[in-house]
């Protein structure tokens, strides 16, 4: 049986889905690019139309629903470890949404799928700026600071990064010689981490620190 118009216009539907949203994550110079994403988007709405054709009345989504799991391991293959953080969360998440927009257009959902469409682009073109505000007001960065073995120190040195406003995850003290080395990793805004080394430069007992 050839296939209709309308399932020949829900391919190229598919192609602009993909390509809107490829051409954003090329711009960006990610892992699924402006072909892989078209890709992905065609093949989840081809595959969906199969899956109806070839599964019949009694199991339409036979082919349907093997494109979820399959889907899964091109996302897996983005995701890295680089230099202590977890990287390509979002070009997987990506991959895995471009495929369900796909399956949207070859199920004949195409008002979903535009509407869909529309919310992806504006989550991927305007919320990274947000996202960097965010990750502006609450930086992370690790102090290590040298001073005389005075064992009070380190207590007073935590009291003083939390009155500049600062949250202290991971801390630890060691002992070099006749000094003593404590390390945090603080979070906070970049104000209170610039009053923090204001007060640690002109405090008489830090000999040196790091940021």
């Amino acid at each position: 049986m050839p296939f209709s118009s309308e399932e020949i216009l829900r391919l190229c539907i598919a192609v602009l889905i993909g390509g809107l949203i490829g051409t954003e994550r090329e711009l960006r110079d990610k892992a699924a690019g402006f072909r892989t994403i078209i890709f992905i988007t065609v093949g989840a709405a081809l595959f969906t139309m199969l899956s109806t054709r070839l599964g019949g009345p009694e199991s339409p989504d036979r082919i349907a629903a093997s494109i979820v799991s399959g889907v899964g391991f091109l996302g897996a293959g983005t995701i890295l470890r680089d230099r202590g953080r977890v990287v390509g969360l979002t070009t997987a998440s990506t991959i895995w949404l471009v495929a369900a927009l796909g399956m949207c257009v070859g199920g004949g959902y195409l008002a979903l799928a535009a509407a869909a469409t529309a919310l992806v682009l504006t989550i991927l073109i305007f919320f990274p700026r947000l996202e960097e505000r965010l990750d502006r007001a609450s930086e992370v960065r690790t102090y290590e600071v040298i001073s005389p073995l005075k064992p009070d120190l380190f207590g007073e040195f935590d009291n003083l990064i939390r009155c500049c406003g600062l949250r202290v995850g991971h801390s630890k003290k060691g002992r070099t010689g006749d000094r003593m080395i404590c390390t945090w990793d603080v979070f906070g805004p970049p104000q209170g981490h610039e009053e923090l080394a204001r007060k640690l430069l002109v405090h008489p007992d830090v000999q040196e620190f790091r940021a």
